[in-house]
């Protein structure tokens, strides 16, 4: 058992001192890796220098960690080259009081003073600054990125050495070394994220919904919300005002199809009319394609997505849904495919709440 180089209580002070740096290289590190851009970006904005140098320091994580884990290192080396010895001096007499031998003392002594060195370093020097830079990583990364930023900076030629011979090896091992801690998330990820912040009361049902809906909305087809033949009110050319008028009246839409044929077997498409267009005019007057406005053609399996943009790009509220044989099949109302994308979208000319037409 080494005896202390340095006056006991000299040593047990040093001790304390390393503990303490210990602490803060582990929370430095953990703090940069687990805290979010989003979360220091707008203080950065706001001027915060601290902000600045905390993302600064998130830009070059890689160096960030060799700092830290060159801080940790040397800091338990002489932690227990220093500490360890002092304690274990100033435990001897009291351990030799209990009439053992004075080999036996010189163990026992070794083998408390080690283990209090080993207790203290793994509670107050690893895994409590660890949980305090994960329970606030915001404060712990502003807190702690500037010195550790200083540190890196300081001993930046032995750090970028060390920091490259670490990527050499993860190289060779098929890794690519990374600079900066990834923030962005695939799809996956982001559900995953939303499947947790309903878990944990952090989002109520409609937000879940409407964050759900959206991330799901290109997955999902035209299917479901198409309006089959049999349960479509349409009109035809032939058709009059008067009758355009009745149809809206027993139904309480303002939409309705254009049909060539009263066929429901293989319709023609022609397009789309809406009531507010022919208000004023004579209620004998047909419609024929006065007012017929374009509807753009989908097929059935045309993802949500792509039908919205396209009914969009060529301001249609309806389209029409064609089969494998390009036989018509219904269609599909722009505002159905929003309210697969955020919900519930009322039509201010509806009499009430069933499906367009």
């Amino acid at each position: 058992m080494a005896e202390s180089v340095v006056p006991v209580q000299v040593a047990l002070w040093l001790g304390v001192a390393l503990l303490l740096f210990n602490a803060f290289f582990v929370g430095a590190e953990f703090a940069l890796i687990s805290v979010r851009r989003t979360k220091i970006e707008p203080l950065a904005r706001e001027g915060s220098g601290r902000a600045r140098t905390t993302l600064r320091a998130m830009g070059e994580v890689s160096l960030m960690m060799a700092g830290a884990q060159l801080g940790i290192t040397v800091c338990t080396v002489l932690l227990g080259a220093i500490a360890e010895p002092g304690l274990a001096t100033l435990l001897g007499p009291l351990v030799a009081m209990t009439g053992l031998p004075a080999e036996a003392t010189g163990v026992i002594s070794f083998v408390i003073a080690i283990s209090i060195v080993v207790l203290l370093h793994v509670v107050l020097g690893e895994m409590v600054p660890k949980n305090i830079a994960l329970a606030a990583p915001e404060r712990s990364s502003l807190t702690l990125g500037p010195p550790l930023m200083f540190v890196v900076t300081v001993l930046r030629p032995l750090i970028w050495v060390l920091n490259q011979i670490a990527n050499l090896s993860l190289r060779a091992m098929g890794v690519t070394p990374r600079d900066e801690v990834a923030s962005a998330y695939t799809p996956e990820e982001v559900r995953g994220i939303v499947e947790e912040s309903r878990e944990e009361g952090m989002l109520k049902n409609q937000s879940y919904e409407l964050l759900s809906g959206a991330l799901s909305f290109s997955d999902r087809t035209i299917e479901p919300v198409l309006l089959p033949l049999a349960e479509l009110a349409w009109v035809t050319p032939e058709s009059s005002v008067a009758d355009l008028e009745d149809l809206t009246a027993r139904t309480g839409y303002s939409r309705f199809p254009v049909f060539a044929e009263h066929d429901e077997a293989a319709p023609e498409v022609r397009g789309y009319v809406h009531i507010k267009d022919t208000l004023g005019e004579p209620r004998d007057t047909v419609i024929n394609n006065k007012w017929t406005r374009p509807m753009p053609i989908v097929r059935l399996d045309t993802p949500l997505r792509g039908a919205m943009q396209m009914m969009q790009a060529r301001r249609a509220h309806m389209a029409a849904v064609l089969g494998e044989d390009d036989e018509t099949l219904g269609v599909i109302a722009l505002e159905d495919v929003l309210e697969e994308l955020v919900g519930q979208v009322r039509d201010a000319t509806r009499a009430d709440d069933r499906s367009a037409s």
